[in-house]
């Protein structure tokens, strides 16, 4: 695996079938993890057509951690009404250390897919706003969103 790529689903606070489909892990409002229909490995050759589809253009050496939320978000003062939870971020956190030391990856390959899009403007991934907005952390602002989620998985990578 080269990556993680973490999102939030633009839906409500658990996973549905779809949703399942498209992601390798996803953390409902109360933390808790559920795994996807695809496992990570799935994502290491993309060819055969049967890999979870979360990153358009990144697919292929991505694991998807996707938050349940955020769907109706316009803005930090317009969330919508399913914002993610404290709970459900710092458990996605915990999960991105674990996915690191299981993986063999470095903290610098853990992206939001908004900054894949932004490294690949060619990417279907061009746009996405996953994650730019934390609502456990209003003052994060998202051109640092990034570099503050890897702060925040080095921190549970270290008590590991």
């Amino acid at each position: 695996m080269k990556r993680i790529v973490l999102h939030w689903t633009a839906g409500a606070y658990y996973p549905n079938e779809h949703e399942k489909e498209c992601y390798h892990f996803l953390i409902d409002k109360d933390g808790v993890t559920h795994e996807g229909v695809y496992t990570p490995e799935d994502n290491e050759n993309c060819s055969d057509g049967r890999y979870a589809a979360h990153t358009g253009g990144g697919n292929t050496g991505s694991i998807g951690v996707a938050l349940c939320g955020m769907a109706g978000y316009n803005s930090p003062q317009d969330v919508g009404a399913y914002p993610l939870t404290s709970k459900q971020v710092e458990a996605g956190f915990k999960l991105c250390a674990t996915l690191i030391k299981k993986y063999n990856l470095q903290l610098s390959n853990v992206i939001t897919h908004y900054e894949f899009g932004k490294l690949y403007p060619e990417s279907a991934s061009a746009g996405k706003i996953d994650i730019i907005y934390l609502p456990s952390y209003p003052d994060v602002k998202a051109a640092e969103m990034g570099g503050f989620i890897r702060s925040k998985i080095r921190w549970y990578l270290e008590r590991l």
